[in-house]
């Protein structure tokens, strides 16, 4: 990769800002502020301790249902994949689930469990669990039987063939359903602390939308962009290089 293929996301930003600028000069409406404006009003919610605060909050909630889902969807992913009989009475369950909107889930959990951190935590679970479970299903499918029984036959037990068989190949799914279940999860996130909860970025958000202060919906929603994309450059792309190391 050269310099200047180096330097294009960079440009590409400053190209994006530009055009934020332009337009929000042209428009001089309160509800498009200028870049200036909305980064102004992103340090004072920092240096306040505002933002710190509700970013760390909605984190824990995104951290605690996002491990929930991997962990119970990786497990029956991989039970449906390998149990034809299990995949053709749970198809229909799958199905269901995937099409039944979040709004809805949202709403029964409150309404069955209370305005409680758990029923907010088991509504984004539920949403998530379903893609989780067919994207590792489907890669539970896909494992090349051969590898399968070569390991059978050099007396591999049942946790090594899990860490050298099984896992490089259904890694590149789980890792696909990481990614999407991130940025699908902190999108319900704000949906669940919106109608239920009384702190987090989407309680933020409800309020900031009530006084029409765009500057601060964009302040939050920058701020949160950031560091979804600095748990995706410091924590998934190394976690992926390291699990890979084995392709040439």
């Amino acid at each position: 990769m050269t310099g200047f293929q180096k330097l294009l996301p960079t440009l590409s930003l400053l190209a994006l800002t530009a055009i934020w600028q332009g337009v929000a000069v042209f428009v001089n409406s309160h509800t498009l502020p200028t870049p200036y404006a909305v980064a102004w009003v992103l340090w004072q919610a920092i240096a306040s301790g505002q933002l710190p605060y509700h970013l760390g909050v909605t984190l824990l909630r995104l951290v605690t249902s996002f491990t929930i889902a991997m962990l119970m969807g990786s497990a029956i992913g991989i039970l449906l994949g390998r149990s034809r009989k299990l995949d053709a009475f749970f198809d229909n369950w799958l199905v269901i689930f995937l099409n039944v909107p979040a709004l809805v889930t949202i709403i029964l959990c409150y309404v069955w469990l209370g305005l409680v951190e758990s029923a907010a935590i088991l509504a984004v679970v539920i949403n998530k669990l379903p893609n989780v479970i067919v994207t590792v299903r489907e890669g539970t499918r896909a494992l090349d039987q051969d590898l399968l029984d070569m390991a059978r036959c050099y007396g591999f037990g049942k946790r090594k063939t899990l860490l050298h068989v099984i896992w490089p190949q259904l890694h590149p799914f789980v890792m696909a359903a990481t990614r999407s279940g991130l940025a699908l999860i902190w999108k319900i996130i704000l949906v669940v602390e919106l109608l239920g909860r009384s702190n987090g970025m989407g309680y933020q958000l409800h309020l900031f939308f009530q006084l029409f202060d765009v500057a601060s919906i964009l302040a939050y929603t920058i701020a949160f962009v950031v560091v979804m994309q600095l748990i995706e450059l410091l924590v998934l792309k190394p976690l992926d290089k390291t699990a890979q190391r084995w392709r040439r």
